[in-house]
């Protein structure tokens, strides 16, 4: 078991200043398949409505989709998280939902964090077993016992205090009652009650009188003797209640006297466990069983210096791409996803991914002999594109789709088109009509929120625009298929699908809207294909249609003109005139230039556009001004007339929209004389006086740690070693005996076997180097470890099989 840590902030160096050990890092990917069997409602009506639930402990992190009227509940659901604390068990629960009152919980999947190994990447069937308050333990409790031998002849036992109880109804007070058990006694005592915390201190003593310590033998007594070894010391942590059923369980630990040994003393933290014989009597078998397909892995992440080699390797990428460690890291994973995942996000923190995805992608459609099948496969390129639209364009998505998708799930309009699935009181004319309107809105929206796209996305677009029109020359179309293939089948249409799972709404919506919500998915992806389909045939649009909005995210130009604005005064005594200027805005930066056609006087890169506003007139007593905010300085804008500054205004802030640190309030006016005329404040820097118009902050700063992601290459690189060495096998049969290539490494791209080989000699070497410092890091730390810590408690099992790992190594390196 490792400490989970989380390292924040934005920098590299701030990075390698607070890593100066390994950082553990745990995360799932979890497949809800599918649940049998499940117990029938006891009434006329026997079908249940059923959810399912993931739980760190008893901390819920996941919720399924309702599956209605079923007794076998198909869910088919991923759920991916990083864990960011330690925890005991993974859970899944299977809830009843009941309208009027709780839910109610039919089962439970627990499984231990020592047994997901077990499981890793395998379809399993679990037996749910009975949800009971006594088995729903976590938390720890640090326990000190001393055995002294004074005349008073005392055990004294010192319960200091607790950590991680759960919170049970919303609050916790726990409290512990401590008893010393032997076969003819039973003492109990108990702390105070501490109110509304589950970290609770007591540092209460208790004395319990025992008539022989360890130490002494039997002829000194006269009185019936108490063999010590065969008392045990009992501590169990209970919730305060004023419910009539009385206090709840939280965990308990049972200790042996014993432990006292010839010292006399035991300090230790224990993990508090479930209540002996406190199941209920259910059969297991009664209550059915879920499939899950459970991913588990743990990352140790050393300082920066040591991944330098390799991350030299990944973000230097060897010509021809196929040559490339990022090439080579898809070709030899089981799944082209567990290599996107980590590369895009690495390339993404280094700000490379636009070069990268523009080789791979490059190079797989010179593959491709079909344009009707660009782009269409499972291939390392689509799942890089896929993961960047995914972590870039999550802003995209809300303020495109956010307020309609919400509408949807509020209004509840029926849209059912299908007859054998109509509802007797509904209308297939109107629904029709409900699904037009829902489709025709959710259209719009997408195809006018081109200038709203991340400059990440329109760059890499461009860059596929141009590879399927270099390569298929003669279809004019593949330009458009190209894009609208991740656009709308795979960024627009999954959002609309899964709102949840793309953070548009907070939780499933319900059959009846998620069955609306998916025939308009479909309608936009048979839309966003350019195909015709019966099943939207009541919708009538040309694909040209689309034609504006491809330019807006394939283009590199939007909009250029002369303006005059007013002079940035750089410099202390600067002039802050107002001069004409040529103004030029793309996907990237806003610039002006003396003339047109000369070099950029001032360069204003998009992302740092933090506000574009309305500059009111009495500041320089001039019509038609706007201005552009920069983190330094505003930048003032006079247009030609009003309807000039309402369309650069509007244009400016759609291309901003999604930047991550724009401003929520402004000044309206301008900065003169010592003060701003708005507001009056002297500070020059000082928050702005009124909100901004222009939407609210975008918090998507994305946390990406470049250290982190190598971890996690040089992991996968190290479980298909034995890819690695077979693809330099078939790279050596190539180059060396330019033979013909052997069956079994048909499945790798190798177009420059020499240039290949060089690469997976280098990344044998960058992995083989990584391993031995974590085999060197896992020894010393063993060293060091001590089983009864507060980091690993007594009853740690996951500990155990650590410690056990370890002096099986050890033996097996001596």
């Amino acid at each position: 078991d490792y400490r989970v840590q989380r390292v924040s902030g934005g920098e590299e160096e701030q990075k390698k200043e607070q890593r100066t050990d390994w950082d553990s890092r745990l995360h799932k990917d979890k497949h809800i398949g599918e649940a049998k069997n499940i117990p029938p409602y006891p009434g006329p009506n026997r079908m249940r409505d059923c959810y399912c639930t993931v739980n760190l402990d008893q901390e819920e992190v996941f919720r399924t989709k309702i599956v209605e009227k079923s007794l076998c509940p198909f869910y088919g659901e991923d759920f991916y998280c990083e864990i960011p604390r330690s925890f005991r068990h993974l859970s899944f629960y299977i809830f009843d939902r009941d309208v009027f009152r709780r839910d109610s919980s039919i089962g439970k999947v627990a499984v231990k964090k020592e047994d997901l190994q077990k499981y890793h990447g395998k379809d399993t069937w679990f037996q749910l077993q009975p949800v009971s308050a006594d088995s729903e333990v976590q938390g720890k409790v640090h326990l000190e016992l001393r055995l002294s031998e004074v005349i008073t002849d005392s055990g004294v036992i010192n319960h200091k205090l607790c950590q991680g109880l759960p919170i049970v109804n919303g609050q916790c007070d726990p409290y512990a009652a401590v008893s010393l058990l032997g076969p003819s006694r039973s003492e109990a005592k108990k702390t105070k009650v501490k109110r509304k915390t589950n970290n609770p201190q007591f540092e209460d003593v208790f004395y319990f009188e025992v008539t022989r310590p360890l130490s002494y033998t039997k002829r000194q007594f006269d009185v019936e003797e108490e063999d010590v070894d065969k008392l045990a010391l009992r501590v169990d942590l209970w919730n305060a209640s004023n419910l009539k059923f009385g206090d709840e369980f939280l965990g308990g630990v049972r200790v042996p006297l014993r432990v006292l040994g010839q010292a006399g003393v035991h300090d230790a933290w224990y993990f508090l466990q479930p209540r002996e014989n406190g199941g209920k009597s259910v059969k297991v078998e009664e209550l059915g069983s879920l499939r899950l397909n459970i991913v588990y892995t743990e990352d140790h992440v050393f300082p920066s210096e040591h991944y330098t080699p390799l991350r030299d390797l990944l973000l230097h990428s060897a010509n021809p791409v196929s040559a490339s460690t990022a090439h080579i890291l898809g070709e030899v994973c089981r799944e082209k996803q567990e290599a996107a995942i980590p590369l895009v996000r690495l390339f993404l923190h280094y700000g490379k991914i636009v070069p990268f995805i523009s080789a791979i992608a490059h190079a797989e459609v010179n593959r491709t002999q079909d344009p009707n099948t660009i782009f269409r496969g499972n291939s390392l390129t689509s799942k890089c594109i896929d993961e960047t639209m995914k972590l870039a364009g999550m802003h995209y998505l809300q303020v495109t789709l956010k307020p309609i998708i919400d509408e949807i799930c509020t209004e509840h309009k029926p849209c059912e088109i299908d007859p054998v699935k109509l509802k007797e009181s509904e209308n297939l004319d109107t629904n029709r009509e409900n699904l037009r309107q829902y489709v025709d809105r959710i259209f719009n929206v997408i195809t006018t929120s081109g200038v709203r796209c991340p400059t990440v996305m329109c760059d890499i677009f461009f860059s596929l625009r141009e590879s399927a029109a270099t390569r298929f020359q003669v279809d004019q179309d593949v330009r458009y298929t190209a894009v609208s293939s991740f656009i709308f089948l795979r960024f627009f249409a999954p959002a609309i699908l899964s709102p949840n799972l793309f953070h548009l709404r907070p939780h499933h919506p319900d059959p009846a809207t998620s069955r609306t919500l998916t025939l308009i998915s479909k309608t936009i992806q048979t839309l966003g294909s350019l195909a015709k389909s019966k099943s939207v045939s009541f919708w009538r649009r040309s694909p040209f249609f689309f034609s504006s909005f491809f330019f807006e995210i394939t283009s590199l130009l939007f909009l250029f003109r002369f303006m005059i604005k007013r002079a940035q005064g750089r410099n202390r005594f600067g002039m802050k005139n107002f001069k004409k200027r040529w103004f030029r805005l793309t996907n990237h930066e806003f610039t002006y230039h003396k003339t047109k056609g000369e070099g950029a006087l001032c360069s204003i890169p998009i992302e740092n556009i933090l506000a574009v506003e309305r500059l009111e007139e009495e500041s320089f007593k001039m019509k038609n001004m706007f201005q552009v905010i920069q983190p330094e300085r505003a930048l003032y804008i006079q247009a030609n007339n009003c309807v000039e500054a309402r369309d650069w205004i509007d244009i400016l802030t759609k291309v901003s929209q999604c930047n991550r640190k724009r401003l929520s309030t402004y000044h309206p006016s301008a900065y003169l004389n010592g003060h701003w005329l708005c507001c009056k404040l002297s500070a020059d820097a000082a928050p702005g006086c009124t909100p901004c118009t222009g939407g609210l902050p975008a918090n998507i700063q994305l946390d990406v740690d470049g250290d982190r992601e190598t971890e996690r290459i040089y992991s996968l690189f190290s479980t298909y070693m034995t890819k690695l060495i077979k693809m330099q096998e078939a790279c050596g049969s190539k180059s060396v005996y330019d033979g013909p290539e052997q069956e079994e490494y048909s499945s790798f791209v190798i177009d420059d076997p020499q240039e290949t080989y060089k690469t997976l000699k280098q990344i044998v070497s960058a992995v083989q180097t990584l391993e031995q410092q974590h085999t060197k890091y896992k020894r010393d730390k063993f060293k060091k470890t001590k089983l009864g810590s507060q980091e690993h408690p007594i009853g740690d099992k996951s500990f155990q099989c650590y410690i056990r790992q370890q002096s099986e190594s050890s033996t097996y390196s001596i």
